[in-house]
């Protein structure tokens, strides 16, 4: 490591925050040890030895800035994002769309943390973060362990910090090899645009009966049943398919799979629902079943997913699965810049502070990086405003009476009153457009200040 004059600091798991979070301190002078287990085991949801993993789907959503996740995205370029900067780096067509090739997005990552100067990686599966903090002579430590902290750490801060609210459950949609597919009854369109325009979704449309007939055997097919210790709460934007179609019978077909903003398929008929299927790689090798989280076992999993029109020969990559998430309740136990009110120089990033998604959580992992650097600057921290994307964010985890994961999203921001001329328009377009515009020049003049 190369020698620096600031203290250093601890960063443990390098998911999407961590990597986040160590390389602006990096950036900045600080010196970083990154402590990260997945090569010694991998946890249920992983599948790479590498970091940043994208382990459900892979994409981190809208880059369009009159949508709130492209709102985030954009201040977090404007801060420098590693994450944000390697996805553009390593992107797959995926319409408005940033997705990425996953296995060259974290190979990178990985690359270029391990050859920092002021990085210092170390295979090592973390259990009490204050006693590593003092081992490896850190002045502040920050955990962002990620969808799945391991079980030593996590009994940590359920004995220390959290009690036992500390979980919910999520779940990873199957991937299919695009060689065994059928394509003559599938087509290329992205939702909303002209069919001559071309698509980077793949899409099975259904008739009414392939529909109702397929979610009759989501509904009744084998699932995996949780262990006698587990309860699954699910995260409601991402719910497993064959919940959906347990709630109701058109429950996903308003969600995943609703035929709106397509056109007719090859034969001149109308969708009555649609599978989507987006790129996982830029050769277009396999597709990511949008939306497919799932419970079903993987012999289910086959059965079913094979009377999607086009699949009736598919092969899958992977398999979907559900997972254990772990996070804190921050309102109660963390500061505003996120450190512990128990351990003031212990920080919380990424999903474990209570935020849901990508970007999200490296969102956390930037906004703890500037906190941290703050500290040692010997300077107080500083709250973002509420009208930015990042900063409702961290006003949502800070706030929520309740805790329950959340996306960035419009209903995060403070609202925008209209004049009697836009209420006459298209109200909910325009709202957006001027909370978006807000939020662009709010955090335009707050960072600006910053550096």
């Amino acid at each position: 490591m190369k020698n620096s004059s600031k203290p250093k600091v601890l960063v443990i798991g390098a998911g999407l925050a961590g990597s986040e979070a160590a390389m602006f301190l990096a950036r900045n002078g600080v010196p970083v040890i990154l402590i990260e287990g997945k090569s010694l085991k991998l946890n249920p949801a992983q599948k790479l030895t590498t970091f940043a993993e994208l382990v459900c789907t892979n994409s981190l959503k809208s880059l369009d800035t009159q949508s709130a996740h492209g709102l985030l995205k954009s201040e977090m370029k404007s801060m420098g994002s590693f994450i944000i900067e390697k996805a553009l780096e390593h992107s797959v067509p995926a319409g408005d769309a940033l997705a990425v090739d996953r296995e060259l997005f974290s190979s990178a990552i990985t690359q270029e943390l391990s050859s920092h100067p002021l990085v210092t990686v170390v295979e090592l599966e973390a259990e009490n973060p204050l006693k590593l903090k003092e081992q490896y002579n850190c002045q502040y430590v920050v955990v962002a362990t990620g969808p799945l902290t391991s079980k030593s750490l996590e009994n940590w801060i359920l004995n220390d910090l959290s009690g036992e609210d500390f979980y919910f459950y999520d779940a990873i949609a199957p991937v299919v090899d695009a060689d065994t597919l059928d394509l003559s009854k599938m087509y290329f369109k992205d939702r909303h645009k002209n069919m001559d325009e071309g698509g980077d979704y793949l899409n099975a449309p259904m008739t009414k009966e392939e529909y109702y007939a397929f979610v009759e055997e989501l509904a009744k097919a084998e699932k995996v049943a949780p262990k006698e210790f587990e309860d699954w709460k699910f995260f409601e934007s991402c719910l497993p398919i064959d919940l959906m179609a347990e709630r109701g019978k058109d429950t996903a077909r308003f969600s995943c799979m609703k035929p709106v903003g397509l056109e007719p398929d090859i034969n001149g008929k109308w969708p009555y629902a649609v599978v989507q299927l987006r790129k996982e790689n830029l050769l277009g090798s396999a597709y990511n079943l949008v939306g497919f989280q799932t419970r079903l076992t993987y012999k289910e999993q086959v059965r079913v997913f094979r009377m999607i029109p086009g699949f009736a020969e598919a092969a899958f990559i992977h398999l979907g699965s559900c997972h254990r998430n772990s996070f804190l309740n921050a309102r109660k136990l963390l500061e505003w810049d996120l450190s512990s009110k128990k351990y003031p120089e212990l920080f919380f990033a990424g999903q474990i502070t209570g935020v849901e998604g990508y970007t999200e959580s490296a969102s956390m992992g930037l906004y703890v990086a500037l906190q941290v650097l703050r500290r040692i600057e010997g300077k107080e921290a500083i709250r973002f405003p509420v009208e930015t994307a990042m900063g409702a964010l961290v006003n949502y985890i800070m706030t929520i009476e309740k805790p329950c994961p959340s996306n960035i999203n419009f209903g995060l921001l403070p609202s925008v009153s209209l004049t009697k001329d836009q209420l006459k328009k298209d109200r909910k377009k325009i709202k957006k457009e001027l909370v978006s515009q807000r939020a662009q020049d709010v955090f335009k003049s707050f960072y600006s200040e910053l550096v």
